[in-house]
């Protein structure tokens, strides 16, 4: 079993206040059931570096855990924005080796000769 993150986009005019979009968010975590690792946080002031898409901007984030790319993608589909214009970004999360990033000149060196 693996965990993936999902990135919800919003659209920009999503009412995410309301007791029904509440409700909504409600059910769809309680569908998720054993799947949600972590329900996350919604995202309410934000700024952009970089690129981004026009007609969503970031809404929020979940951890799902589940047993491939597919099925993680599959459990997205009900998420609330989804059927209101916006999506869901999934990906699944690696395990970082903070050891393996620390290199010398020499780890380059050899790498550029190979």
């Amino acid at each position: 079993m693996s965990n993936y993150v999902f990135v919800y986009r919003a659209p920009i005019d999503y009412e995410g206040g309301s007791v029904d979009a509440f409700a909504a968010w409600q059910r769809w975590f309680e569908e998720l059931g054993p799947s949600l690792v972590d329900a996350g946080n919604p995202v309410f002031s934000r700024e952009i570096v970089g690129s981004s898409s026009a007609d969503t901007v970031f809404g929020g984030y979940s951890l799902i855990a589940a047993e491939n790319l597919e099925e993680a993608v599959a459990l997205a589909q009900g998420c609330p924005y989804v059927g209101a214009g916006g999506g869901v970004e999934v990906g699944e999360l690696t395990q970082l080796n903070l050891g393996s990033l620390t290199t010398t000149a020499d780890d380059h060196a050899t790498a550029g000769s190979v």
